[in-house]
C-alpha cells in the first residue's frame, strides 16, 4: 500500500524538523511558508515547495498545520488559504499549533463540517524534539483520523497520547501542560538571577540545583543558554507569552484563578518589552538582569 500525500504549512524552526522527519520516512510531501529561504530549505530536503497554500493542499491526504495560532489556522483552511476547497474529501486536517482549546473545537467543528476529518494534535518537544522526531503529541479525533496519520505520527513523535474524540481535547491538554512549563521556565530564571546576585557561582549552582529537588526539565534545558549566553532562538519570549496568554484564556473561561502563571507571563511581557522578544525563551532572564544589575553568565566560575 502507498504512502499517504502529506502537505505542511508553516516551515519553522519545528515544521522543518517535522518536514524531514516525514520526508525521512518515505512520504511525498509538500509544503508552504511566506518565508522563502524556508521552502528552499525544504526542497533542498526532497520535498516539494509551493507557491500557495492551496497548492499545498491539492490531492494529499494528510495536511498538517504547524502555524503559530488558531487565527492563521482558520486563515490557512477558511480564509485567504481557502485550503477547504483544495483539499479533497475525507482528507485530515491535522492541527499540530499550540491554541486555546475554545479555538481548536471551533476549527474542528467547521473543518468535520466541511466533510474532513480533524486531528487535534499539538506537540511538546520544541525544535530539538522536532529535528529528532521525538516530540510528544497530545491528540485527539476520530478512529479513521488516527489511522490516516498513524505513518505521520510515527514519524515525528515517540510518544501519541490518545486523548478522546472531539476536537479541543487534545488543545486542553496542551495549555495545561504549557502552565508548568511556563512557570518552570520563569522559575529557573528567577532562582539563577537570585543565585548571581547573592553571590554564588552560576555554574555551580546550576549543577546542584539541576541534580536535586528543584530540577525541571526546563532549568536543565534553559539554564545552560542562560550561562552560554547563548539565546539564539530555539523558542522565543513572544511564543510564551502568546502560550501563556492561551493558559490565562482557559483558566479565565474555566473560572480557575491562576496566579503563577500571570506572573511568569508578565515577566516574559517584561523581557520583550525589553526587545528581546525574538529571541529564546530563556532572554527572561534578562528582566531579571536588568532589575539586579548582575549578569548570570558573567557569574560563572
Amino acid at each position: 500500500m502507498s504512502k499517504h500525500q502529506v502537505g505542511l504549512i508553516g516551515l519553522g524552526s519545528m515544521g522543518m524538523g517535522m518536514a524531514k522527519n516525514i520526508l525521512n520516512a518515505g512520504f511525498s510531501l509538500k509544503g508552504y511558508d511566506i518565508f522563502e529561504p524556508a521552502k528552499s530549505a525544504l526542497a533542498t530536503a526532497g520535498g516539494t515547495a509551493t507557491n500557495s497554500v492551496a497548492e499545498a493542499a491539492l490531492d494529499v491526504d494528510i495536511f498538517l498545520l504547524m502555524v503559530v495560532n488558531a487565527a492563521q489556522a482558520e486563515d490557512v483552511i477558511f480564509g485567504s488559504g481557502n485550503a477547504v476547497t483544495a483539499l479533497k474529501p475525507g482528507a485530515t486536517v491535522m492541527l499540530c499549533s499550540t491554541v486555546a482549546p475554545s479555538d481548536a473545537k471551533a476549527l474542528g467543528e467547521r473543518v468535520l463540517a466541511a466533510g474532513l476529518e480533524f486531528l487535534d494534535a499539538p506537540v511538546s518537544g520544541g525544535k530539538v524534539g522536532a529535528e529528532t522526531g521525538t516530540l510528544t503529541l497530545m491528540c485527539s479525533g476520530s478512529d479513521a483520523s488516527f489511522e490516516a496519520a498513524d505513518g505521520v505520527l510515527k514519524a515525528i513523535s515517540k510518544v501519541v497520547h490518545k486523548l478522546g474524540t472531539e476536537p479541543g481535547l487534545g488543545a486542553t491538554y496542551k495549555v495545561v501542560h504549557q502552565l508548568a512549563a511556563g512557570v518552570h521556565l520563569v522559575a529557573a530564571a528567577e532562582l539563577m538571577a537570585l543565585g548571581a546576585k547573592a553571590g554564588c557561582d552560576s555554574s555551580k549552582l546550576f549543577e546542584i540545583v539541576s541534580q536535586s529537588a528543584g530540577a525541571s526539565w526546563m532549568m536543565t534545558d534553559r539554564v545552560p543558554h542562560i550561562l552560554d549566553d547563548d539565546f539564539a532562538p530555539r523558542s522565543m519570549v513572544d511564543i510564551f507569552i502568546k502560550d501563556l496568554g492561551l493558559v490565562l484564556q482557559t483558566g479565565k473561561e474555566n473560572t480557575v484563578p491562576l496566579p503563577l502563571s500571570a506572573a511568569a507571563h508578565q515577566m516574559l511581557l517584561a523581557a520583550s518589552g525589553m526587545g528581546h522578544g525574538k529571541l529564546d525563551d530563556s532572554a527572561v532572564v534578562k528582566a531579571y538582569e536588568a532589575m539586579t544589575g548582575v549578569s548570570v553568565a558573567s557569574s560563572r566560575s
